[in-house]
């Protein structure tokens, strides 16, 4: 069994891996210049709800207060009439990206840790590196993909869009797998 902190290399190294990577396929490769489509009419859909001054947050458009609400014809009609949405609402922002830059780090450290704990319990110093990497990019892949599917599941965000950010997410858990399969305490 290891301790966390006899792997706090592979688990700062994957993350710094993980933040490379990830800065290449968002601003390099093609792949999710789609993910974001333009809004038709943006500036005229823009000046109708800026009145509205929606605080952040997400939103459901039509949203039923309770089951009741939901299974009523007059809720039915709302969602007939359309447009249906889910919605998040973002504070006012610039262009800079810094703080989610530094939030997405420590995201990839927390996955690297959750990696490092589950195969620190499963594995004993001098682990060869295939279990290790087998281990370590189940959990790491679990971290960055699996919950992605809920957005689909549930708010009808664009299976392409949600399949592309899994396949990141398996490329950040075979680079962390990779790592720690690389740097196992001996």
């Amino acid at each position: 069994m290891e301790t966390l902190l006899s792997l706090w290399l592979p688990i700062v190294l994957s993350a710094a891996a993980v933040f490379i990577a990830s800065s290449l396929v968002h601003m390099v490769l093609p792949f999710h210049k789609g993910d974001m489509r333009k809004l038709a009419k943006e500036d005229e859909v823009m000046a109708a709800l800026r009145p509205f001054a929606i605080p952040p947050g997400d939103y459901a458009v039509p949203s039923a207060g309770s089951l009741q609400e939901a299974n009523s014809p007059e809720f039915a009609a709302k969602l007939e009439k359309g447009p249906v949405m889910f919605m998040t609402v973002a504070g006012k922002r610039t262009t800079a990206m810094g703080l989610s830059l530094l939030l997405w780090f420590f995201y990839a450290v927390a996955v690297g840790k959750l990696a490092a704990w589950a195969a620190g319990l499963a594995l004993p110093a001098g682990a060869a590196f295939l279990p290790v990497f087998r281990l370590v990019g189940a959990v790491a892949f679990a971290g960055y993909s699996l919950a992605l599917l809920q957005q689909s599941i549930w708010y009808q965000r664009r299976w392409r869009t949600t399949i592309l950010a899994m396949l990141d997410g398996l490329l950040y858990a075979l680079l962390t797998a990779a790592i720690f399969g690389w740097l196992w305490p001996r």
